[in-house]
């Protein structure tokens, strides 16, 4: 399939010449992420996650119109996770557009240990306590030692679990119930990481 790819932007050129040999270097290069076939070029094995799908409707002369909003989530368990969001008035149309969005959207975490109680120097956690706040929700991620697990809600869960940590602490104040601001809030920490 990746071999039918035909890239369109400089990015995706130079990926497909073999410039880029992971993807840790085109996310060094600051450069936006256009096409998705890149993240699938450098990372074959990556995972996604439909966090939320939420349906709307809307009242027309011709009568109601559906319309599909999914939040999904993509990664592969070593270093790297992204989100998108994407609408569409069908289903799968949507959900493929939300992981491509994510694709395009992914970012790269430094993982460490530091907490305190542990001082393996594995990379099974995060290196510092790091906060963010999105909307009403305050997300609030700090290292664990090694064997607790992950001490958090369940879209939390998914979202660090793709990322590749294993041991966490976390707090979540504010708005719990908006998952559209609690996978932000938790993205804008874990960019602190790199």
């Amino acid at each position: 399939m990746m071999e039918d790819w035909v890239p369109k932007t400089e990015l995706g050129k130079a990926v497909k010449a073999g410039t880029y040999k992971n993807i840790d270097e085109v996310l060094a290069t600051g450069k936006p992420i256009l096409e998705h076939e890149i993240v699938d070029y450098l990372l074959p094995n990556l995972k996604s996650e439909i966090l939320e799908i939420r349906a709307t409707q809307r009242v027309t002369d011709s009568g109601r119109k559906t319309a599909y909003k999914v939040l999904a989530v993509v990664g592969d368990e070593n270093g790297h996770v992204g989100y998108g969001i994407g609408k569409s008035a069908e289903l799968a149309i949507a959900r493929d557009k939300a992981v491509n969005n994510a694709k395009r959207n992914i970012i790269s975490i430094k993982r460490g240990c530091g907490s305190w109680e542990c001082r393996c120097e594995l990379e099974h956690s995060i290196p510092k306590k790091v906060s963010a706040k999105v909307s009403a929700t305050y997300v609030e991620l700090l290292p664990a030692p090694r064997g607790l697990g992950l001490a958090a809600n369940d879209n939390l869960k998914v979202i660090l679990s793709l990322a590749g940590v294993r041991d966490i602490w976390s707090s979540v104040r504010g708005s719990k119930s908006n998952i559209q601001s609690l996978v932000a809030a938790t993205f804008k920490a874990l960019k602190q990481l790199y």
